[in-house]
Order: C-alpha cells, then sequence, then structure tokens
C-alpha cells in the first residue's frame, strides 16, 4: 500500500469529519477558524483533512457533542440581545462601536447584511463587571459622539477577525501574503507587488470567497465591499503588512517565472512551402503569395496569367510521373532491346 492511501486512510475529509463529530457544515467551518478542531493538509493537494486522532480527542472531551457545539453556537442580534438581557437597539450600538465583534455574517433574501455573533462571548461580555455601565443606562458621552457621526465598526472587526482566521490555516509564507491582500484593492497590491509573475503567484493562493453567490451579481459585490478595506489606516496597515509578508516570502522561495519560449530551428525542407524563404521576424502570410507579388526574375519566367505556384506543381507531377515509368517493370522491358 502506498503512503499516500495510508495517509488518506488516516484522515477524514471534512464532510465526513463534520458527520463524525455530529455539527452541521457551518458549525464545523467555525471550529475550524476558531481551533476547536485542527486540520491537516492534504499531501495530495485536495484542501485540508482531519487526522483521524484529532477526531478521537474532539470526542473524548466532557460533554461531546453538547459542549462542542456550544462553543461554535452562533447567534445574530435578537437572540444575541436576549442573551444578553438588552434591548435590539443597545446590542447593535455595542456592536457598531466594536465592543461585540461579528464571527460570520449573511445575506438575507432581501440582500439585507445579517451579522452573526458568538453565543458564549456575548455571555462572557454580559457578565464581566466593567461592562455593567454599558448594558443599562446612558451611553457614555464618548460612545455616544461616536454613534452620532455613524461610525460602524463591525465590516472592519469582522476583516481583523477573518484573516486570523485563515492564517491559522496555513503555514506557507505565499498563502500568508494572500490572505492579507484579499483584503485590499487590486489597485493597492500592484503598488505593493509590482511583479506580474508575483501577483499571479498570490492569485493562485487567494482564498475563496466568503459567499456562495453568483460572480458580479449583487450579493457578491455587497460581499466584496465588506471584505474590502476601507478605512485609511486599516488600508496603510494592510500594506505595511502585505509588503513584509512578500519580501518573507520571497526569502523562502521566488515566485515561479514562466518559462521563455525556444524556438527550435528546422531543415528548409521540412518547413511548409508558404515559409520557405522567409525573411526572419516577416509577417506569416494565411495566402500564397500572387504572381504580381513575386521577384520580377519570377514574374519574367512565366507567361502572363500563369501561376508560378501552379506551374511548379505541375512541374514535379511530370517528374514523378516519369520516374515512377522507369521504376515501373513494365516499362523496362518495353524499352529492352
Amino acid at each position: 500500500m502506498s503512503g499516500n492511501t495510508i495517509t488518506q486512510s488516516a484522515t477524514f475529509s471534512l464532510s465526513r469529519a463534520a458527520r463524525e463529530l455530529e455539527l452541521r457544515r457551518g458549525e464545523f467551518d467555525l471550529a475550524l477558524s476558531l481551533g476547536c478542531v485542527r486540520s491537516v493538509p492534504d499531501e495530495g493537494g485536495g484542501g485540508r483533512r482531519v487526522a483521524r486522532a484529532e477526531i478521537d480527542r474532539v470526542r473524548a472531551e466532557a460533554g461531546f457533542p453538547e459542549a462542542l457545539r456550544e462553543r461554535v453556537k452562533a447567534v445574530g442580534t435578537t437572540e444575541g440581545a436576549a442573551l444578553m438581557g438588552i434591548t435590539n437597539t443597545r446590542f447593535t450600538r455595542l456592536a457598531r462601536l466594536g465592543l461585540v465583534v461579528p464571527v460570520k455574517f449573511y445575506l438575507n433574501r432581501y440582500r439585507v447584511v445579517v451579522w452573526l455573533y458568538l453565543a458564549e462571548e456575548l455571555r462572557q461580555f454580559a457578565t464581566e463587571e466593567q461592562n455593567t455601565r454599558l448594558l443599562s443606562g446612558r451611553m457614555p458621552e464618548g460612545l455616544r459622539d461616536q454613534l452620532d457621526e455613524g461610525v460602524d465598526l463591525r465590516p472592519r472587526n469582522w476583516r481583523g477577525r477573518h484573516m486570523g482566521f485563515l492564517l491559522r490555516r496555513t503555514e506557507d509564507p505565499w498563502a500568508r501574503a494572500a490572505v492579507v491582500a484579499s483584503l485590499l484593492d487590486p489597485v493597492q497590491v500592484a503598488e505593493i507587488v509590482k511583479e506580474p509573475c508575483e501577483r499571479a503567484h498570490l492569485n493562485r493562493f487567494r482564498p475563496a470567497p466568503v459567499t456562495q453567490a453568483a460572480p458580479d451579481s449583487p450579493g457578491a459585490r455587497i460581499a466584496e465591499r465588506i471584505t474590502r478595506a476601507d478605512h485609511p489606516d486599516e488600508i496603510s496597515w494592510l500594506r505595511a503588512d502585505l509588503g513584509q509578508s512578500v519580501r518573507e516570502a520571497r526569502q523562502d522561495r521566488p515566485a515561479p517565472r514562466p518559462t521563455p519560449r525556444v524556438s527550435i530551428a528546422a531543415a528548409p525542407g521540412s518547413l511548409p512551402t508558404a515559409l520557405v524563404g522567409r525573411p526572419a521576424g516577416a509577417p506569416m502570410s494565411a495566402a500564397p503569395p500572387s504572381p504580381t507579388s513575386a521577384p520580377r526574375a519570377a514574374r519574367e519566367q512565366f507567361p502572363a496569367g500563369d501561376d508560378p505556384l501552379t506551374m511548379t506543381e505541375s512541374v514535379r507531377s511530370r517528374r514523378l510521373l516519369g520516374w515512377l515509368r522507369r521504376r515501373s517493370p513494365d516499362a523496362r522491358s518495353s524499352t529492352a532491346p
């Protein structure tokens, strides 16, 4: 049995691992992102897999599977506010101020962004004493001023968290640089990574879109706006991080460059008739040259109206016929004395 077959048998695909851990696929993906379940690269290049030993470790934890499900439970605004004992409005204000951080989002049928939060984090926030004044009474003046200015840190906080999730899943320097590049506009990336071959290499490792919407659809454009950094200081920080990440990737290994094309010289007899005698660099013609475009000496050799190429083929045919006649036994016997 080959080593690759042994490795495959000792690991599970992600869908199989989700079933083994009794999680829905969305819960399982969140468990991977949070580090509750560890995955390993597929040696065959097929993405990520989960080792059998990791499945056994998680299943042996106390309270499985309810405890694991509770750790990855994500709730929306209404359920989150109920967990914290506050109104939906106050919960939204806390989220806009960045005091509670979303873990993921989706678009509902009206293409409205629905943010989801870890239930475990919300309960912890509500039980901490320093947060008591934020859960009831008047909001502190500084925070009220930010809300009046329209601050909304939910997209930015989600991007930071999402980038951390993606970086946790890989150790490859180019893949890590691609994670940072995915949060920047392509123009910003081109300004930092000037080599086209390096940008193409980054695109190979680009993370999958966070939405299943069709490309260029309204839903995909909304998700793209959320994924892209839009604040000047955030963009500046990501640009610096991308530059450092690419330098580290270059030190690990250079990006592959395209192989130069090598022209193979061939004997003139092996080239098509239309290419024999063509000057180097001259454009290829789709049709054979006309008699009027032939050199003057060639034109004078044939009467007007005759195609030199056609006549050349005729001469070749006569020569071939004569050679066959000489080779024919009947022809030799008829000419013998």
